[in-house]
């Protein structure tokens, strides 16, 4: 297995891992996969292209098994930055077998040389799996409610 960081020369590969990430969260009304979102390769090639927004993936051979997407936030309270993990996703038939765990640990060990001083993620509480997780890989965690808003008729 193989762990990089997306860049905006990965556009292909960046469609691949997005539909993987897509399919392990997303399930159809009857339980079963629902089809993944297609990407405009324009879009995926500006994404890719920004600092601020991280696309790390874990390739066995060529065939993306796990990613995590995550965001660079500029803090206010100092001339500092935290990195937000948006997205962590195993294929499920990988699931178990290290390559969260090893995901992760290249995620924030790519966080501590930019020089990221905190990284973060939610989890919710009934995502056991999750919490369960990021608890054996050291993270702490906070009690925090999140708040999402949606325009009116969506």
């Amino acid at each position: 297995m193989h762990i990089r960081r997306l860049t905006a020369a990965d556009v292909a590969l960046g469609i691949a891992t997005f539909a993987m990430m897509a399919e392990v969260f997303d399930e159809g009304d009857d339980g079963s996969a629902a089809a993944a979102p297609e990407l405009d390769e324009a879009y995926v090639a500006q994404l890719l292209a920004r600092p601020d927004f991280w696309a790390v993936v874990a390739l066995e051979g060529e065939v993306p098994v796990g990613g995590v997407t995550a965001h660079v936030l500029p803090m206010t309270r100092a001339a500092t930055r935290e990195l937000f993990l948006y997205d962590v996703a195993v294929r499920a038939d990988r699931q178990r077998s290290g390559v969260g765990r090893s995901l992760l640990q290249a995620v924030l060990a790519m966080a501590a040389q930019a020089g990221i001083s905190s990284t973060f993620v939610p989890a919710a509480d009934e995502d056991t799996h999750a919490v369960a997780f990021y608890s054996a890989l050291g993270g702490a965690a906070e009690a925090v409610t999140f708040f999402t808003w949606s325009p009116p008729n969506a």
